[in-house]
């Protein structure tokens, strides 16, 4: 989907997500001291919220004008720790070794020759700071498959774990359960969840 897609989408609904934020977020995150933060694939900005709530800094980046819109207007009371940019982490990396918190929630980052995605999301997390990349478990995906899409073509986070060099320290590479219900239509009933730590 490109951002024409992801625009037309956030249309078809008032709102499309939940406005909660994600759960691997906050198992993940509430013990870290805030600092400043990247939500990549933000969305609705429920997760970007949530941290600037708690005293992050948040940059959050996504394709959709409409989903940014309504991000803005659902942290307007928190505009001064909040920015909100489109972009697409497959054209534009984001500013390199800058962020103490880098999450990427369900973002499908598509493999390609290069890897040039990947390498902006990891070169973004600044020294000391934490990587976290959550996704929905391959055998919840099947029905992609039907609907032209191959789950495989995009990194898991346990393939992302087995990139990372030395300069990383991997505190967490597990599938869980979801700790909230599925949305609706889906069959997601665990979560895959990468947390490293880029060291100094």
């Amino acid at each position: 989907m490109d951002a024409h897609d992801w625009d037309e989408r956030y249309r078809s609904r008032e709102r499309l997500f939940s406005g909660n934020p994600n759960g691997v977020l906050v198992a993940e995150v509430a013990d870290l001291p805030p600092g400043r933060a990247l939500d990549l694939g933000c969305g609705e900005g429920a997760d970007a919220i949530w941290l600037a709530r708690r005293g992050w800094r948040v940059t959050g980046i996504d394709l959709s004008a409409v989903a940014l819109e309504r991000a803005a207007a659902a942290g307007a009371d928190l505009a001064d720790r909040l920015t909100w940019t489109r972009g697409d982490l497959a054209a534009t990396a984001p500013e390199q070794g800058a962020f103490d918190l880098v999450s990427a929630q369900y973002l499908p980052l598509p493999k390609a020759p290069g890897d040039a995605a990947l390498r902006g999301l990891l070169g973004a997390v600044a020294p000391g700071g934490t990587l976290l990349f959550a996704g929905h478990a391959l055998n919840g995906l099947g029905h992609l498959r039907g609907e032209g899409v191959d789950p495989t073509a995009f990194y898991q986070p346990a393939e992302i774990a087995r990139a990372l060099d030395r300069d990383w320290f991997v505190e967490v590479d597990e599938t869980r359960l979801r700790s909230a219900p599925a949305p609706a239509g889906t069959h997601h009933t665990h979560d895959t969840v990468l947390r490293a730590r880029r060291l100094d």
